[in-house]
């Protein structure tokens, strides 16, 4: 099976930051200290095992605040270096060959920030989490940074630098975030995660979702990446995953929905094999079009590469 993964993570703990990492704590995925090793191109392909992937989207995995470019420079390095071939002399793609930096929109001076992140040629977007929760077991962040008008005013930057933006939030943002969309037509969203669905217990919950999912999918410039869900159902299995992809794909259609890893978050849960083989699975049916839209085609187009 041949893959474009557009949601993948790489750090080197030795060389750089990761707070996150440096006093990991327990969340609704688990114990970051699980987490607490280096991950590398080499180990994703390790990982990959007989998938084949072509092509990998990086996005930013919480790199030190303070210096954001610095990621983006240390991954363009990755890059530069993986291109031409391997040592069997079959030519492989630069890991990554796309950058999903990050920037903290709020910052009086992101502008700066976004300026040297868009002069790499591998940056493709930005992203900066807004998940906000009542209950600190699932909050990232402990503002709506939407509803700032610094925040807002400094997301159109974007355009100008011809950057997209990754839209991580909880199905209780949504609507939020379905006025940003209206807001800058012309600026590329896709939302993370497959809209991370956290408060299952409730038909509110799954409402919230649901009707979430179908109002973003009314704005031409989302897309969705199927990815995350791993981190909601620590057992997975095809079946247990199967109603939320349909769910997903039914809003977004295959025209604007890929399939993506999440690795090495993911990698908790299960394998890199068992879960693409389980996203083929569940759409079978589908013609090859599709099927070659879904796990190569819709990336390779939404992040210009």
């Amino acid at each position: 099976m041949q893959v474009v993964d557009p949601h993948v993570h790489f750090w080197d703990l030795s060389t750089h930051h990761y707070p996150w990492l440096a006093h990991p704590g327990t969340s609704f995925v688990g114990d970051a200290k699980r987490l607490r090793h280096d991950y590398m191109p080499s180990d994703l392909l390790r990982d990959a095992g007989v998938i084949e992937v072509l092509k990998v989207v990086h996005v930013e995995a919480n790199h030190d605040p303070a210096d954001p470019v610095e990621e983006t420079r240390w991954l363009q390095s990755l890059s530069d270096a993986s291109g031409g071939n391997d040592a069997e002399g079959r030519s492989g793609a630069a890991l990554p060959i796309a950058i999903v930096a990050a920037a903290d929109l709020s910052a009086p001076d992101v502008e700066a920030t976004l300026a040297e992140h868009a002069a790499f040629a591998n940056t493709r977007g930005i992203r900066q989490i807004l998940n906000v929760h009542a209950d600190p077991l699932y909050g990232y962040v402990d503002r709506h940074f939407m509803r700032d008008p610094l925040w807002r005013e400094n997301f159109g930057l974007l355009e100008r630098y011809g950057l997209s933006f990754d839209l991580q939030l909880y199905p209780s943002q949504m609507h939020e975030a379905v006025q940003l969309a209206h807001a800058h037509p012309a600026t590329q969203l896709v939302l993370n995660h497959t809209g991370m669905f956290v408060d299952r217990s409730s038909l509110d919950g799954y409402r919230a979702w649901r009707d979430g999912l179908r109002a973003l999918s009314a704005c031409p410039n989302v897309a969705l990446k199927i990815s995350g869900l791993a981190m909601f159902d620590h057992r997975w299995t095809v079946e247990s995953l199967r109603p939320y992809v349909l769910e997903a794909l039914d809003a977004f259609g295959v025209e604007r929905a890929m399939f993506a890893s999440n690795f090495p978050v993911d990698r908790l849960f299960g394998t890199y094999e068992d879960l693409w083989n389980a996203y083929a699975r569940i759409v079978q049916g589908a013609s090859e079009d599709e099927r070659t839209a879904l796990f190569r085609g819709n990336a390779e187009r939404i992040y210009r590469i």
